[in-house]
């Protein structure tokens, strides 16, 4: 099976989510938030560093959960920024 390459968002909004979640994280270890969230520390690994851009919904739930995060504030955190046009006048 071939996959479709990644357009340059997916790439960003994926390096934007490995951010949150690294930054949320803490001192806490990949480990121990795997392991909450019941996914593997090799795939935590690869969402915070961007090698898996595009994790499935329920394992950015399940690691929300985990890191005391609400799916909103997720959302709200690595939404891009809006871009700034100038208003015509």
């Amino acid at each position: 099976m071939v996959r479709t390459p990644l357009t340059p968002e997916e790439r960003l909004r994926g390096e934007r989510l490995g951010r949150l979640l690294r930054e949320v994280r803490g001192r806490r270890s990949m480990v121990e938030i795997a392991a909450s969230a019941g996914i593997s520390a090799e795939t935590l690994r690869k969402i915070e560093t961007g090698r898996a851009p595009t994790p499935a919904f329920f394992t950015v739930a399940a690691l929300a959960g985990a890191l005391g995060l609400s799916m909103d504030e997720l959302l709200l955190r690595c939404a891009p920024e809006p871009d700034i046009v100038p208003l015509a006048g």
